[in-house]
């Protein structure tokens, strides 16, 4: 089987990095634990529909529902810096701005995951 890259690229020895289908797999992984959850929580909603501020609290501070609750973050934030990376890697083309995107992609969702924990871990040890 012959090479099909360049000269070019077979001098710089740049090739895969061999990440690609782990990547691949952990968005569609995370896109199937998302659907559950998500309807776990839009059916939460639904039922406490015009709730007042104490039914909700003391729901979302039911150890099992503050469980979905923290996977579910977990799963759509990671879910969400994945889908972000691919976007800024196929369409900001300069190398610094690429990587100042992804390092803020990274910086993003880590603060909205951990803001997003806080809350319901708050909620939690209230009970």
């Amino acid at each position: 089987m012959s090479d099909m890259r360049t000269p070019l690229s077979r001098a710089r020895g740049l090739g895969s990095a061999k990440k690609g289908t782990h990547h691949f797999w952990m968005q569609r992984v995370t896109a199937l634990a998302n659907i559950p959850l998500t309807l776990f929580l839009v059916g939460a909603l639904v039922v406490h529909a015009g709730a007042d501020y104490a039914t909700m609290t003391a729901f979302l501070g039911n150890p099992l529902v503050g469980v979905v609750m923290l996977l579910l973050i977990v799963s759509a934030i990671y879910h969400m810096r994945l889908g972000l990376q691919v976007v800024i890697e196929d369409y900001i083309h300069g190398e610094a701005s690429k990587l100042l995107a992804l390092i803020a992609n990274n910086f993003f969702a880590l603060t909205i995951g951990v803001a997003c924990c806080v809350a319901v871990l708050k909620l939690v040890t209230a009970q």
